[in-house]
């Protein structure tokens, strides 16, 4: 609940948090440079949907004029890159500062990218089937459900179009969130996890930082391969500084095409 005891509304909260992500110059929200983006016109490109490891390239399907979404990828950082590439983007983010990174880069550059905010659990504004590829770098974890997006990316794809997606490895929420070294890597959370539900409720608003949800595999996977894709590609990556990556990786990404 708010202070005013109305319920929290998530999307603005978050929202206006990753505002704040991009006044501080995190790391998620710092433009490709101009010779990222002059190597992407070569064909010389790579993204990322996890911490650290590129995507493979050959999850990608032919760039050249291929209807892109990128969803909850603000930040001048993936849509660029593709846009670039040869694809025709289009960026949904929660957060106007994230998609102004967007917008800088492709002012910059000479790049066209389409800016749309909103909640990625929600993408009524597109038609069915009106893209080709979605890209969802590890954003899911902000939304306090997860299959509900898994649905309407499959409702926008065309018949073959594929999803790409990153996601957080629940067990990263299972264990002490305020870890440090591994000494500290406690399971305290029961999964699915959820900041709101939870007693550091009150020590993520005063910090203003993101809640965040901690879906399961089941909600994951299983809720892709529910809304109607098949899976065809995974792997893990870590985060670096996180000591559970000492014995798990914390992210995963997965590859699923609609038949």
């Amino acid at each position: 609940m708010s202070d005013a005891g109305k319920p929290l509304d998530v999307f603005a909260y978050n929202s206006a948090s990753w505002d704040r992500r991009v006044e501080s110059g995190d790391m998620w929200t710092v433009p490709v440079s101009t010779e990222v983006i002059a190597a992407a016109r070569r064909g010389q490109w790579s993204i990322i949907l996890t911490p650290t490891k590129p995507v493979p390239k050959h999850w990608f399907p032919p760039l050249k004029g291929c209807r892109l979404l990128a969803l909850g990828s603000g930040g001048g950082q993936q849509a660029p890159v593709l846009a670039a590439a040869g694809a025709l983007v289009t960026t949904l983010d929660a957060s106007l500062a994230q998609l102004a990174q967007d917008k800088r880069v492709a002012e910059r550059d000479g790049l066209v990218i389409q800016l749309e905010q909103g909640n990625f659990a929600d993408l009524s504004r597109f038609a069915d089937e009106s893209f080709d590829l979605v890209v969802h770098p590890s954003s899911n974890c902000f939304a306090p459900e997860v299959r509900p997006v898994w649905r309407e990316c499959f409702r926008v794809l065309v018949p073959g179009g594929r999803l790409m997606a990153g996601f957080v490895n629940p067990v990263a929420f299972a264990v002490n969130l305020y870890r440090e070294t591994a000494e500290d890597l406690r399971i305290v959370n029961k999964l699915p996890y959820a900041d709101i539900a939870q007693a550091n409720l009150e020590k993520r608003l005063a910090c203003g930082d993101t809640l965040e949800w901690g879906h399961t595999l089941e909600d994951q996977i299983g809720g892709q391969t529910d809304a109607g894709f098949r899976i065809i590609g995974l792997y893990e990556d870590t985060q670096p500084g996180d000591p559970l990556t000492e014995f798990v990786p914390n992210h995963i990404a997965t590859l699923a095409e609609k038949p």
